[in-house]
């Protein structure tokens, strides 16, 4: 991997980004080129459908070939692709080392490579960006990449798309991405945020991310080097943090080993209890903080409430546990993202040191999480807002079944329901007008014939795709929520139908009723 990064000059940029543009260098334009399965295997980082597909002297393919790839392209191809002269001045070309690929003949010393990873990105309106990371780190995340620098810089993984999905888009002053890496989700912030502030502990990484934001004709912003809210503490406070930290939880001691995107260099879960607990004095009234995190799964513990104890006062919390692996897959996992890999005994690749030196660290693992009582390790994502409630609202909950992003529409209803929950007791929750949200089905269980169904259950198709099952009188009631009367008199008149005193179902139906509302299924029309 070259050490070299280039310059974020903002002339070479936007000359490199009207190139891509015109040769058609974006995520349209490689599905296009490539076609769906060769293009999902670059995300795999499995090249071969791509250097088949690119056998051509297109300047698409050049690109493809330059860029994520990383192979030797003669520098006439190259001309016809973008403007050679400034990307070699500006560092994004050098000279190649070697010959180029087969099938490109060109004399000694002709051609060119790329010194960073340039990988197209769609935002979330159409938006053509381009995601800078180092050769060969374009996949971020558990991916394998074999690179034993420590300050190695990764590109666009699950996680980072994740966490972008679910982020909070309303228009903010404020923004502030701590552990910015290859400059993904301040990228993201930059469409609805005034100023824009990105932070690391990676000088390489807070340079990708200059490159990221200018590659894609972002505005700019300011870059800090530092550690966790250090960078930023006499700042006033954000309206939007978001953060994808270093949270894996590797074992004490490993300090050669550490890769700083992944390895925090804090025992165990602290980093992620200290991101969360810090981010009280760091936001504004109404100002969201949301991040990835691992936590550990301490035997004699509820995981729920040791991550409740995290939640700093005066802020409400949802905290979705979306994953979890036992240890063992949990080391397998990272040894595997760090290039440790054992290949299996006896097919002739790893000789006996390298399965030594592996079975070495597999067990330095295991022991750090028997040392700590760890037997499981949880994944998901922690959104806080600063609410100021004296009894802030607190959601700890595992959800692993699939969900449709993006969620930051779904995040940001979420609290406003909470806040009317909160502010609403019985007489004023049966007083209120509901209606059924959008896309919510029902389904009827039973055997086939029969008068009546066993089960009832009501189905979201959006957002987080919950099922809830509810009796005849809940199915009822949802089903007529349509705004127009409030749930005292809908509850009056099922009453009436059922031959229930009505008295009774009103005393009995608002703890169904809030269930409904705080899982998304009804809402509450609050204009009226």
């Amino acid at each position: 991997m070259s050490t070299h990064l280039p310059s974020a000059d903002r002339s070479t940029t936007t000359r490199l980004r009207e190139a891509f543009l015109t040769s058609g260098f974006t995520v349209d334009g490689l599905l296009e080129l490539l076609g769906a399965p060769a293009y999902a295997a670059l995300a795999r980082s499995e090249t071969v459908p791509a250097l088949r597909a690119t056998r051509g002297g297109e300047p698409l393919e050049t690109l493809v070939r330059l860029f994520l790839l990383q192979q030797s392209v003669p520098r006439a191809r190259v001309e016809a692709a973008l403007p050679l002269a400034a990307a070699l001045d500006g560092g994004w070309l050098r000279p190649a080392d070697g010959p180029p690929a087969a099938g490109d003949a060109a004399p000694a010393g002709d051609a060119v490579r790329a010194t960073v990873d340039v990988r197209p990105y769609g935002g979330p309106e159409g938006q053509d960006w381009w995601i800078v990371s180092d050769l060969g780190c374009a996949v971020g995340g558990a991916s394998g990449i074999g690179n034993r620098r420590a300050d190695v810089v990764l590109g666009v993984g699950g996680a980072s798309t994740t966490l972008a999905g679910v982020t909070v888009r309303t228009p903010v002053r404020r923004a502030l991405d701590l552990g910015t890496g290859s400059g993904i989700q301040a990228l993201h912030a930059a469409r609805h945020a005034t100023r824009v502030t990105a932070t690391d502990v990676n000088p390489r990484a807070l340079r990708c991310a200059a490159l990221t934001l200018a590659l894609s004709g972002a505005a700019e912003a300011d870059l800090r080097e530092g550690s966790l809210y250090e960078p930023v503490a006499a700042d006033e406070p954000y309206d939007l943090i978001v953060s994808n930290p270093p949270f894996v939880i590797t074992p004490r001691g490993a300090a050669g080993d550490r890769l700083v995107y992944r390895d925090a260099g804090l025992s165990g879960d602290d980093l992620c209890r200290t991101l969360v607990r810090g981010a009280a004095d760091r936001l504004a009234e109404g100002g969201f903080c949301q991040l990835l995190g691992n936590w550990q799964h301490v035997a004699g513990e509820d995981w729920r409430e040791r991550l409740r104890s995290w939640v700093p006062p005066g802020c409400d919390a949802w905290i979705v546990q979306r994953e979890v692996q036992d240890v063992t897959q949990y080391a397998e996992l990272w040894l595997r993202d760090a290039g440790d890999h054992h290949a299996e005994p006896g097919d002739g690749r790893a000789d006996a040191d390298a399965r030594r030196a592996y079975a070495a660290r597999y067990d330095a693992w295991l022991e750090e999480f028997e040392r700590t009582g760890t037997d499981a390790v949880g994944f998901g994502w922690i959104t806080l807002r600063r609410s100021g409630a004296a009894q802030p609202s607190v959601t700890v909950e595992e959800w692993p079944h699939p969900v449709e992003q993006p969620l930051g529409d779904t995040v940001r209803a979420h609290f406003a329901r909470r806040d009317f929950l909160r502010a609403h007791d019985d007489a004023a929750l049966l007083g209120t007008r509901f209606h059924l949200a959008e896309g919510v089905l029902q389904e009827q269980i039973g055997p086939p014939g029969a008068e009546d169904p066993e089960h009832v259950v009501l189905r979201q198709a959006r957002g987080m795709r919950r099922a809830t099952q509810v009796d005849t009188v809940g199915a009822g009631f949802a089903g007529v929520c349509d705004g127009s009367l409030p749930a005292g008199r809908i509850l009056d008149a099922i009453a009436q139908l059922v031959g229930e005193d009505a008295a009774v179902l009103r005393d009995r139906t608002p703890q169904a009723i809030r269930l409904l509302v705080e899982q998304g299924f009804l809402l509450p029309e609050t204009g009226r």
